[in-house]
């Protein structure tokens, strides 16, 4: 069977391709269009198609668009409801559920040839749940949603036996712990439905304070759903204009939210395991990004397990439409990894170089080469094999540096235009990871829990140490990834530290770096000092 799935309705464009079950690329549509989060400057610019990414997937999967048998398109308009009904009051909800409802000739549009009648609605919240259950796992697993919103709902806690999904319960509009969520991010001068990670950074600067209050507003309702009253965010902490400093009073906001955001989902997770005494959960939906709260789970709750869905957010959808479709004929196969997007060989990328005009090396030792530049407090643009799906850079468009260097903290920030007090991450070999860190899960191949660095190592990696001791943990797997783990045992062999500072290949405002193009236009106007693509190396020239 061989299926595309395609997210396209409120951020995110993306698309994914299953043949016969294996899963053989995944994209979003800002890697190609370089807007991020697939928007245009104009109000309605999430309803982009991903055209491009569709085309790409087709590519990799040698087939036409005629030869699909089915496509999956991540949300049902047939299970939204009227505007008044669902208490939002969206002024763009009617045009969203009018593009739904044209979404099949828009997508024949898009790819001639393609059979409007292939199109099938899957519900947005089962596209989640399918893109963690059944991409990460196999066996029964419960499965908890957490987002925004979907056609109607905001949630969804269920279990797949084998890969029969049982939905168990859901969140009815308005409330919803994503939305809630989005409605601080934009309180305290971020941008909503984009920058929530924002305020699980800010949160670490805070005090809970404002929990009790929070809850009596926030809570799990004890039947497998939750209650979110609108908050006045203001009687808390004035509103923060972007680009304004932050007080004592906006972290502590968002220390509440987010702790208030944790004892709700570990409510969640409590009552599904009572009805089912599952051993694994898989997260997706936006939420399911939410590093903290992933590690409560992990630490707190009765699962043994807890599986985040590296694309959590709508673009996993795409992958998920395609999964739900391929299991009802065939048994999807897990993923091994996040590197699902475009690769380019080393002829490709010699050619790019070339065409770029700029001296170029092939070192016989790569490793030692960058290890070195590195350990003299370089900056590293590492480009890698196939580009990530979702959110986290892991190593194939990364930016790296020296983590015994606390000054590095600021500068990558700098030389990325974000705000100083966002982490970034450490990558270390998997083998050696629990050395150096402690409560979180080990491994943690796709950095979507925190982890506490032990005592003795926090004034050895200063730089990737976050102001509560805790650090987001990528472990690398040697038989994965031979030349990444190349890297980090050349650097520890230089410096006695096996860690490297990791954080994505990209500047303030731009999606991640993907193509060969995309490197070197980041290159020539950021202040990084070494550029690696593939086992090729660029220096900056000296000044």
């Amino acid at each position: 069977m061989k299926v595309l799935g395609v997210n396209a309705l409120f951020h995110d464009p993306s698309a994914a391709l299953v043949v016969d079950g294996e899963v053989v690329a995944a994209a979003e549509e800002e890697r190609f269009s370089r807007r991020k989060h697939g928007k245009r400057p104009v109000p309605f610019a999430a309803w982009e198609l991903p055209e491009q990414a569709m085309r790409w997937c087709l590519e990799v999967g040698g087939l036409t668009p005629g030869e699909l048998d089915a496509v999956g398109y991540s949300y049902d308009p047939g299970l939204s409801e009227p505007i008044d009904a669902l208490g939002l009051h969206d002024p763009w909800d009617e045009l969203r559920q009018t593009y739904a409802d044209h979404a099949p000739s828009f997508l024949a549009t898009a790819l001639p040839g393609l059979d409007p009648a292939c199109v099938r609605f899957v519900p947005h919240h089962v596209a989640h749940a399918a893109s963690a259950a059944l991409a990460l796992t196999t066996g029964d697993t419960d499965v908890l949603v957490l987002d925004g919103r979907g056609e109607a709902t905001s949630h969804l806690a269920g279990r797949y036996e084998g890969t029969r999904l049982h939905v168990l319960a859901g969140q009815r509009l308005p409330h919803s712990l994503g939305l809630a969520y989005e409605d601080l991010t934009e309180h305290l001068g971020f941008l909503r439905s984009s920058d929530e990670y924002k305020v699980m950074a800010l949160a670490s600067y805070g005090q809970p304070r404002y929990v009790d209050d929070l809850t009596t507003r926030i809570h799990a309702d004890g039947r497998g759903g939750f209650v979110t009253e609108k908050v006045a965010w203001e009687a808390y902490a004035k509103p923060r204009r972007p680009g304004e400093p932050w007080s004592r009073e906006h972290a502590d906001l968002a220390a509440s939210v987010q702790r208030v955001l944790e004892n709700t989902i570990l409510d969640l997770a409590r009552w599904l395991h009572g009805c089912t005494g599952g051993r694994t959960l898989a997260l997706a939906g936006g939420v399911a990004l939410n590093c903290v709260a992933n590690t409560r789970l992990y630490a707190e709750s009765p699962y043994a397990e807890v599986l985040p869905q590296p694309a959590a957010g709508d673009a996993g959808t795409a992958l998920g439409a395609a999964l739900a479709l391929t299991a009802e004929e065939d048994v999807p196969q897990p993923v091994s990894g996040a590197d699902l997007g475009r690769r380019f060989d080393d002829d490709e990328l010699a050619e790019a170089l070339r065409t770029a005009g700029w001296p170029v090396e092939q070192p016989a030792d790569l490793a030692r080469t960058v290890a070195e530049c590195l350990a003299q407090d370089g900056v590293v643009a590492w480009f890698q094999g196939a580009s990530e799906f979702g959110p986290r850079a892991l190593g194939q468009r990364s930016l790296l540096a020296d983590p015994r260097n606390p000054e590095n903290l600021e500068r990558l920030n700098a030389v990325k235009g974000r705000e100083s007090f966002r982490p970034v991450a450490p990558m270390v070999l998997a083998e050696a990871a629990a050395a150096i860190f402690e409560r979180g899960p080990l491994p943690s191949p796709h950095m979507l829990f925190v982890h506490d660095v032990r005592e003795e190592w926090r004034q050895r990696i200063p730089a990737v140490v976050h102001v509560d001791g805790t650090a987001r943990v990528q472990t690398v797997d040697r038989r994965r990834d031979p030349r990444l783990a190349g890297l980090l045992d050349a650097f520890g062999q230089l410096t006695g530290v096996p860690v490297l500072v990791n954080t994505s290949l990209n500047t303030a405002g731009r999606p991640m770096v993907d193509s060969p193009r995309d490197a070197l236009e980041l290159f020539g106007s950021a202040p990084v000092d070494l550029l690696v693509m593939g086992p090729y190396v660029l220096r900056r020239p000296a000044a």
